[in-house]
């Protein structure tokens, strides 16, 4: 008997919305983290423009922070795929004197990104940056549009979002503005996982359960390594966890498992009781630290 092909719903609705930002926009680029989500957007971009290339370049913003293997993930990825990766690093902007390295028990280089992020849409003049933020990770990004606007200086209003009726995306802008897009917006932790089971999608191996170095602080593990703040008296203790979201490795914090493998993994996050972004350090500075950081041109 043959098999029955069931669509994917939410796949081709993602799909639809790549498509729509490369008919609709000049010059798009799809910010890449090396984390699961945005390794979920290149799947659907070449979904969409299969058999021709994604037509559009990768845009990754380095910290400098970033975990070594997601870094290697990155690199690998793009030359399986051929795709063009554009990289600017934080550094640049600490070196030029735009930002300032923070210093003590919370310093991260995650809020820096954000400056890094806004010179190089102006330098490559991007009029749409994809990415692959989702509404269910945190209350600030729960308010946003699929087309979601940023003005001239690369600021989100919340209160002034474009109503989106019946899935039409109104791509008009003016002059300097550009648009955030989340083609997987609608889509769960729980939905994404499943996804890259389903479609055998290769990950970096930090988010299966392997050995680190860790120390623990304020109820959350933190990675134990030269950039993350450590004082004397917190110990470093080598247990066995994963990442459930990957970013700098200064405001990322892994949790305890055994999950060493995608059907491990898809049943624990289908059983767990803490949120994606209870992992995220730096969402603990305060209730409105997304918020505020998207409204300054944050991601």
């Amino acid at each position: 008997m043959n098999k029955i092909f069931i669509p994917n719903p939410k796949e081709a609705a993602s799909i639809q919305i790549i498509r729509e930002v490369a008919a609709q926009f000049e010059k798009p680029v799809l910010l890449f983290s090396g984390g699961k989500d945005s390794i979920t957007l290149v799947r659907l971009a070449q979904k969409a423009f299969y058999p021709a290339r994604i037509p559009f370049p990768l845009l990754h913003i380095d910290t400098g922070h970033n975990f070594p293997e997601t870094i290697s993930f990155r690199d690998q990825l793009v030359e399986e795929l051929g795709l063009e990766l554009i990289v600017r690093n934080v550094q640049d902007s600490i070196n030029q004197g735009k930002v300032t390295e923070e210093r003590g028990r919370y310093s991260s280089r995650n809020t820096l990104q954000t400056t890094t992020l806004l010179d190089a849409i102006e330098e490559f003049k991007f009029d749409a940056c994809i990415g692959g933020a989702r509404r269910d990770e945190e209350k600030a990004r729960a308010k946003e549009r699929v087309f979601s606007v940023r003005d001239d200086f690369g600021q989100w209003d919340e209160k002034n979002q474009r109503p989106e009726l019946f899935d039409m995306l109104n791509g008009k802008i003016h002059q300097g503005q550009n648009v955030r897009v989340f083609p997987i917006s609608n889509w769960t932790e729980l939905d994404v996982w499943e996804y890259i089971k389903t479609e055998n999608i290769e990950i970096p191996s930090i988010y299966f359960a392997h050995k680190r170095a860790i120390f623990f602080r304020d109820g959350m593990i933190w990675t134990a390594n030269e950039h993350v703040y450590r004082e004397s008296h917190e110990e470093v203790l080598e247990k066995m966890v994963r990442f459930r979201t990957v970013g700098d490795m200064t405001c990322t914090a892994a949790v305890l498992s055994e999950a060493d493998t995608l059907d491990a993994v898809v049943e624990e996050i289908r059983t767990s009781t803490l949120s994606e972004r209870g992992a995220r350090i730096d969402d603990k500075r305060s209730e409105a630290a997304m918020e505020n950081r998207k409204k300054v041109g944050y991601f």
